[in-house]
C-alpha cells in the first residue's frame, strides 16, 4: 500500500471501534471532532464517497463543510492578544452528517439514557502573587525575543515558554524551589478544599481524586506538588495511609488493589495524572469530588 492510499482501496474491510465524539450541547449533532479528525475517519472508511464528491483533499472538504474566522486570542506567554485564524464551525451540516452516518453508529447521551450522577462544577479563582506577576512579564519578554529570532531555538523557544507558564500557574516554586510558598496559591486553595470535604464526609468515608499532570513525584527529593499536598493534608490531621499516589501502583495488580481500597473507604484521597488515572480508574463507589489542578496538555483529555 502506498503512502496516502486509503485502506479501503483494495477491498480491505475496516472497522474503527471506540470512536466516541461527545456533543457540545445536550442533544447536539455537532460532534466535538476536530475537522481533520472527522475528515481522516471519512478518508479511512469512505474514500470512494469522498472521491465521487470531489472531497478527497482536505482543502476541498474544509471549504465545503467548514468555516474559518479570525479572532483575537491570548498569546502563549499570557500577556497580550494576537489575531489567529481557526476553523470555527461546520456548515452544510445535514449533508455532512448524512454522509457520515453511512459509516458511523451514532448514539447520543439522550438516546442511551445511562444513569449518571449530577455534577456540580466549581471554578475556584486565586489571585497571582507579586512574584508570579513579575515572572509572567519575563515570559512576555522571552516570547518577543523568540519571535524576533534574537535567540537560538535550542536556547529558548515558545514550547519552553509555554511550559514555564504552565508551571508558574500551578506553583511558583516549580520555577525556583527557593521561592516562598504563597499562602494564596492554587495548591493551597486546593488543600483547603480537600480537607474541608474530607472532614464533612467523614461519616461516609467519601473519596476524592486530584488530577495534576505537572510536577509528579519522582522520589529524588526534589520539590513536587504531590508531596507538598500530601504533607499539608497530613499536618492538618488526615492519616497518611488515607492519601495515596497512583504512581505507587506500578502494575495492574497493584492498581486493582489500590482501587479496591478507595472503593472500600480505606483510601480517601488519590492523586494522579490524567495519563495514569484517567480511563479505567474504577473508584466511583464513594467518590464525592474531583479536583483538577492543571489543564491536560492533550486536547482529547480535556473533559
Amino acid at each position: 500500500m502506498k503512502d496516502g492510499e486509503p485502506c479501503t482501496s483494495r477491498g480491505v474491510s475496516t472497522v474503527l471501534e471506540g470512536v466516541t465524539p461527545r456533543p457540545r450541547t445536550k442533544g447536539s449533532m455537532a460532534w466535538r471532532f476536530l475537522p481533520y479528525e472527522l475528515y481522516s475517519v471519512q478518508r479511512y472508511l469512505q474514500y470512494d464517497t469522498l472521491l465521487r464528491n470531489g472531497l478527497q483533499h482536505f482543502d476541498a472538504w474544509a471549504s465545503t463543510f467548514g468555516e474559518t474566522i479570525t479572532a483575537l486570542e491570548l498569546a502563549p506567554e499570557g500577556t497580550n492578544y494576537r489575531a489567529k485564524t481557526r476553523f470555527a464551525k461546520f456548515h452544510n451540516l445535514p449533508e455532512l452528517m448524512l454522509m457520515f452516518r453511512e459509516i458511523a453508529d451514532i448514539q447520543t447521551a439522550d438516546m442511551l439514557k445511562l444513569p449518571v450522577p449530577k455534577v456540580n462544577y466549581h471554578n475556584i479563582k486565586v489571585a497571582p502573587s507579586d512574584i508570579q506577576k513579575e515572572m509572567v512579564a519575563s515570559l512576555a519578554k522571552r516570547a518577543e525575543k523568540v519571535r524576533a529570532r534574537a535567540v537560538e531555538p535550542q536556547v529558548d523557544n515558545m514550547l519552553k515558554i509555554t511550559n514555564d507558564g504552565r508551571k508558574l500557574a500551578l506553583d511558583q516554586r516549580l520555577i525556583d524551589p527557593m521561592l516562598p510558598d504563597d499562602a494564596g496559591s492554587k495548591v493551597n486553595a486546593c488543600v483547603d478544599n480537600m480537607y474541608r470535604i474530607w472532614e464533612e464526609h467523614a461519616d461516609t468515608r467519601a473519596a476524592q481524586l486530584l488530577f495534576c499532570d505537572l510536577s509528579t513525584p519522582k522520589g529524588d527529593g526534589t520539590f513536587n506538588v504531590y508531596d507538598d499536598i500530601r504533607e499539608k493534608l497530613i499536618q492538618r490531621g488526615i492519616p497518611a495511609e488515607q492519601i495515596r499516589f497512583i504512581h505507587e501502583a506500578a502494575t495492574d495488580a497493584k492498581k486493582k488493589e489500590l482501587f479496591a481500597k478507595v472503593r472500600s473507604g480505606e483510601v480517601r484521597i488519590l492523586l494522579g495524572s490524567t495519563q495514569k488515572m484517567g480511563a479505567g480508574t474504577n473508584v466511583q463507589d464513594r467518590l464525592i469530588a474531583i479536583h483538577n489542578l492543571d489543564c491536560p496538555w492533550v486536547r482529547l483529555e480535556v473533559a
